[in-house]
Order: C-alpha cells, then structure tokens, then sequence
C-alpha cells in the first residue's frame, strides 16, 4: 500500500520508486520537510555531518548543496570510497537524499569564494547521470549566490535530463533567489509563463522563494504560482535561501505558517543559518509550526531500523 511521507520509515524509503516518493510527498498534505546542508565546511557539530544533525531534528528529506560528484566531499563522514558517498549517507540518516546542479548561462556577480563553481556542480548530463550511479534522489535544479543561473538554462537542463534520464530520479527546478541574475530579482525570480515551462520540459517539483524572503515575494503571490503548479501536475516547494534560517523562531514560524497556506507540499530550510546548515533550532521550530509536535517527534526518534 502506498504511504505518505509522515509514516515512512528508513526501509520504506530505501524501497521507494520515484513515482513511490512523490506520492509519499503529495500525501502527506504540505507536512514534508527538506533541509539543505554543506558538506565541504567544517560541521557544525564536528565529527557529525551537518546531513545527520539535521535528520536527527526532524528533516524528512536532505539536500546537499555545493556537491561536486567528480570531488564529493561530507566533512564528517566516516571513510568511503568516493562513488559511495550517497549511499553512505543514505545508511547514516535513513532518508531521501538530493542534491543541486546548477544550469549556469549568463555572467555573474561577485561573491564569497565560497560559491564558486567547480566543473563537478555544473546541471550537465554527465555530472546528472554521476548522480543516478551515486544513489541520488532527486535533482534540484537551481542557483547559488552570484553563479548566473538563468531560468531558460534551468528549462534547457530539464528537458535534457527528462529525456535522458526517464524515471530514475525526481526533477526539481527553480530559484530562492536572483542567482547574480538581476533582471530575475524579485518578483521577476519566476513567471507563470516560467512555471509553464518547467513544468512542460518536465519537472516533478517547482521551486518558489518562501513568502518574506526575497523582495516583493508575497503569499497571494506564491499561493498562485503554486495552484497553477499543481493545475499542471507538480508538486511546489517552498524555499528559504537567503539566510533567514538563521533568524529567530517567531520569524521562522511566522514564514512556515505563510508557506502552509501557499499549499506548499515541501518546505525547505537553507544550508546558511550557520555556515553549511540552518539554525539548529529552527529546524525543529519550523517542523513544528507545520505538522505539531506528534509528527515532529516520530521523525526525529525512528529508529534506522525500521
């Protein structure tokens, strides 16, 4: 029987078929939630990858930014050949794993080196189908600070990997932000017309920029952006990338709740409250504000071997 994404266990999830996964998401009624983390910094806690603290506050979904699939680096993790990363932390965490590539086009503007991009981030078939091999799954298709990611390269990216890539993984597609992009700043970040798009060259899942993150960004905005989103067949995330995972609770709660009523069907916290991963704190905070302590609880102490 299929199952939503609330009840999921670590088996069921290594089980999962694409079409298994997105019906697990949609099931569980805006109450899914992923949270982006660095592995090339130092992790927060050490000698624990900043992807095993944040599953262990209670993420249903874990997507790795900056992660080169020719050089994958996850500070913290215990020795692995490098093709077994995924899995590694896959085995560690018992959840879904993701990761971004970035369909970069158009010049940039300067920012921290730590943006900087490498051959093996590039939204590329070869690095797409790396992915696949490593256990990847799904894809987001978006851009980090000042790479020059545009939406029509993010469109060309998709329809390349649909093509080639068939069901083997879930395409996710948009931007938190401008990207160095500043005719896509605001409210110009993405149109319906962009909507239509992505969702024809193929994608499962259309990103958004959370209510209050980005300028002009609203909820009645977003709200119609994500109707017309499911009207064509895909699910909405909305996503916090502009550091305000770093913020206080009250203003975590405040953009969880404005997300909920988008009809968001995945919520997503960013990598930057600290470097490389959101507030600890607010992680919990949020899940709670989305699906209250009962559902917050369960995720953060299944055991991995169910």
């Amino acid at each position: 029987m299929p199952k939503r994404l609330l009840d999921c266990t670590a088996s069921d999830f290594s089980q999962m078929t694409k079409k298994d996964l997105l019906f697990a998401i949609g099931a569980s009624e805006g109450r899914v939630l992923a949270c982006e983390t660095i592995g090339a910094v130092t992790p927060l806690l050490g000698d624990v990858t900043n992807a095993e603290l944040v599953a262990a506050l209670g993420a249903d979904i874990l997507l790795l930014n900056l992660f080169d699939v020719d050089n994958p680096q996850l500070q913290g993790l215990p020795p692995v050949a490098p093709g077994q990363t995924i899995q590694e932390v896959k085995r560690l965490t018992g959840r879904p794993v993701g990761i971004n590539l970035e369909p970069v086009e158009a010049g940039s503007v300067e920012v921290d080196s730590l943006w900087a991009m490498t051959p093996g981030r590039l939204a590329t078939l070869e690095n797409a189908q790396k992915a696949v091999q490593m256990g990847v799954d799904f894809l987001l298709l978006t851009g980090n600070p000042g790479t020059g990611v545009t939406n029509k390269a993010i469109t060309d990216a998709l329809k390349l990997f649909r093509k080639h890539l068939g069901d083997k993984l879930i395409l996710a597609a948009g931007k938190m932000h401008a990207s160095g992009i500043l005719g896509e700043g605001g409210e110009h970040i993405i149109t319906k017309a962009e909507v239509g798009d992505f969702a024809k060259a193929g994608a499962d899942v259309i990103l958004f920029p959370a209510p209050g993150t980005v300028p002009g960004i609203t909820t009645e905005y977003v709200r119609t952006m994500v109707e017309y989103s499911h009207a064509l067949g895909c699910l909405a995330m909305t996503a916090i990338g502009t550091s305000q995972e770093g913020a206080d609770m009250d203003t975590i709660r405040r953009i969880a709740l404005e997300c909920k009523m988008t009809g968001a069907d995945i919520h997503h916290l960013g990598d930057s409250g600290f470097t490389g991963v959101a507030a600890p704190e607010n992680i919990t905070a949020y899940s709670v504000a989305i699906r209250g302590l009962r559902h917050t609880y369960r995720r953060m102490a299944l055991s991995l071997n169910r």
